[in-house]
């Protein structure tokens, strides 16, 4: 049951690969691209219980890409190292809060070694691990957001060179904005947008140099965009419409006019709705595209070397990955 993917080269040959996040078999998937657009069957790799989200990078300076799940049942992160060739050590574990639900990979204290930053479901706060620097981490540092944190994203969104922290909290319809201070400490902001929001992202949208929020808001079947003003502060929200209980959010180029448009991977109806950018911020009606059962979690990425964005979705209630290929 794949309930999360990610698109990126793990073995080196130029080609994205597809990463995935296995709920029921406490694994993740490793599919190798063969160069068209298709994939080798996946080599699975055992981390904690129920893995509920997976991300992928560089963890300790070897300039191979290492792999880390979000375990929801076990409160636990698994780190699987890259020991070359697209192949992945045994997982090391590092517990977090209740129920981690999504966690990214980025610096947050500058020495050019990705943290880690994670969103706990069943907690109200978020779990911080800082980067030792030899593919191990530090003891949890936690922040508190507020209940039920679905998904998280990073950010410098005020433009001070530090970067924030962006959460979304399904229970709340609430998006926490966490401005970094500097010393290690955050000052948050709320902003409501739809119902049941269950993903978010950040993307410059208007062209203006700062990061704006798009969040999937699941209850209602939209998505939440927030243009930035400046200043780290998102006072008004512009929702658009998309198929039915819209799981995740990603943005991309998808039509190669340099603006970043909007997909999302809706679980109820079995599709992607794409938005295309009009190029202010605002968006076109949705068009829909047909994947596989129950998509939770979606990915872009030109997999097939043709210089166009593709889509691939983790479809959990058909066990499978959609991967749609630009024509």
């Amino acid at each position: 049951m794949p309930h999360a993917v990610v698109v990126v080269d793990v073995n080196d040959d130029n080609k994205p690969d597809i990463v995935v996040a296995n709920h029921k078999s406490n694994t993740t998937g490793v599919l190798l691209n063969i160069g068209n657009g298709t994939f080798f069957p996946q080599v699975s790799y055992s981390v904690g219980k129920f893995p509920a989200s997976v991300a992928v990078a560089d963890i300790n300076s070897d300039n191979k890409s290492d792999i880390v799940t979000a375990d929801w049942n076990s409160n636990t992160l698994s780190v699987l190292l890259n020991i070359g060739n697209g192949t992945f050590s045994s997982r090391t574990n590092y517990p977090v809060g209740v129920m981690p639900r999504s966690g990214t990979l980025v610096d947050l204290n500058s020495d050019n070694q990705p943290d880690i930053v994670v969103a706990n479901q069943g907690a109200v706060f978020i779990s911080v691990l800082l980067n030792i620097g030899n593919g191990t981490f530090s003891s949890q540092t936690d922040y508190l957001v507020g209940s039920a944190t679905y998904a998280v994203a990073v950010a410098d969104m005020n433009g001070d060179n530090k970067p924030d922290i962006v959460t979304a909290h399904g229970a709340s319809n609430i998006i926490s904005v966490l401005l970094n201070k500097g010393n290690g400490t955050f000052s948050l902001t709320g902003y409501v947008v739809g119902v049941a929001p269950m993903s978010v992202t950040v993307g410059d949208l208007n062209n203006d140099n700062k990061p704006d929020i798009v969040s999937a808001s699941s209850a209602s079947n939209t998505v939440s965009v927030l243009l930035n003003t400046g200043n780290g502060t998102f006072p008004l929200q512009v929702t658009y419409l998309v198929g039915a209980f819209p799981y995740a959010v990603a943005v991309a180029d998808i039509n190669s006019d340099n603006k970043p448009d909007i997909v999302t991977a809706n679980m109820n109806a079995n599709t992607v709705s794409v938005l295309l950018n009009k190029g202010n911020g605002t968006f076109f009606p949705q068009t829909i595209y047909a994947v596989g059962g129950v998509p939770q979690s979606v990915a872009i990425a030109d997999v097939n070397s043709d210089n166009k964005p593709d889509i691939i979705t983790a479809n959990s209630g058909s066990h499978t990955i959609s991967v749609l290929l630009q024509c």
